[in-house]
């Protein structure tokens, strides 16, 4: 006796039922987006801070007007004061036995003037320490005049560390800038090619700090970040390697890429081998960490910026920004194919079932 075996006709509408039906019950693991930005464009341009080329201003980094705060916050900053090792000549006319030609500053900052004796010099002016002086002479002098001069300067110093080729103490012959003392420390260090200088921090005292954005003063030249260094000033520069960028989702080579130099998203994009080919280019998101604990999320059309040239979205990256390109829809489906629809076929599909989906079944011999 010969068994029959059912016989399935299976028309086009009806393979687009069940490959919609298996389309809708199985999404893509992968398809993970950024939720929706509720705020609108207008209050985004305000309250966040993403930044084009054309436009580079970040409240992490201190503005040209904070740095000439910064450098005129005490009105004794704008002039040399006095310290350990620095060579001082003092002359009196007509008085070469009181004259001095050259002092040292002791490291207590006492210096020794003939027919007056001590006097402590550490921490004031020129004009300070001279005043005192001829005070001092008109005891013993009528009318005397004087001239009191710095020689050589030696405690103009501030301490260089981080990234650089040279750490430690930098001296400056007059008065110091922040460009002065990274020439003197050598500039970056040649001990790891992917090191650039990107941002430093001027520490003053014990509770001043301010950061500058060294891409902005030595790559376009803005000079008014070139802060003037005073005396036993800080300056810190970190590791590049620190500052990182993260592409993810539907490119080459997704992962963490070190911030050298100014990056925007094509560079970063780049850097990550580009979008895959299911990328859904209308749509990727450049995700920041905020203040708090809530951070900003800006979507941005990559094929619009590409076909029509339009670089005001072409964001520049901060330190620890996130870049997430999503896949194409169409990429889902294509997931259901190559997944799903070949394991049909070791499955044991019923009568009843397939009359939902518009098989006719029929009985041959």
């Amino acid at each position: 006796m010969q068994t029959q075996i059912p016989h399935c006709t299976v028309n086009p509408m009806m393979i687009s039922r069940i490959l919609m039906f298996l389309f809708l019950c199985f999404p893509a693991c992968s398809d993970i987006r950024p939720g929706p930005v509720t705020t609108n464009e207008t209050e985004l341009e305000t309250q966040e801070r993403f930044e084009t080329d054309k436009v580079k201003t970040s409240t992490r980094y201190a503005s040209p007007e904070q740095v000439r705060q910064f450098t005129q916050a005490t009105e004794s900053g704008r002039e040399y004061l006095i310290g350990p090792g620095d060579s001082l000549s003092l002359k009196v006319w007509g008085r070469p036995e009181v004259s001095a030609p050259e002092m040292i500053v002791g490291p207590d900052g006492i210096i020794t003037v003939p027919r007056i004796g001590f006097i402590q010099t550490a921490g004031r002016t020129r004009k300070s320490v001279a005043d005192e002086i001829l005070e001092k002479l008109k005891q013993f002098y009528s009318n005397p005049e004087i001239s009191f001069s710095i020689l050589s300067y030696k405690n103009n110093k501030a301490f260089v560390l981080g990234r650089v080729e040279n750490p430690g103490v930098v001296n400056f012959p007059g008065e110091g800038t922040l460009l002065e003392a990274l020439s003197i420390a050598g500039g970056y260090s040649t001990e790891a090619e992917d090191t650039y200088l990107t941002r430093c921090a001027i520490i003053r005292g014990k509770d001043t700090i301010i950061w500058i954005d060294l891409n902005d003063l030595l790559q376009n030249g803005n000079m008014a970040l070139n802060a003037k260094i005073l005396n036993n000033d800080v300056i810190f520069i970190p590791e590049s390697q620190s500052e990182l960028v993260y592409v993810m989702g539907e490119v080459r080579a997704p992962g963490a890429y070190n911030m050298t130099g100014r990056l925007t998203i094509m560079d970063s994009l780049m850097l990550a081998g580009g979008p895959t080919d299911d990328a859904e280019t209308t749509t990727i998101y450049l995700i920041r960490k905020g203040e708090g604990k809530k951070g900003s999320v800006r979507e941005i059309n990559l094929k619009h910026l590409l076909t029509n040239a339009d670089f005001s979205r072409n964001y520049i990256m901060e330190d620890d920004d996130v870049l997430y390109v999503t896949e194409k829809s169409i990429s889902r489906f294509n997931y259901v194919l190559e997944k799903i629809v070949p394991s049909l076929e070791f499955i044991k599909i019923g009568n009843e079932v397939l009359d939902i989906f518009g098989v006719d079944v029929k009985n041959g011999n």
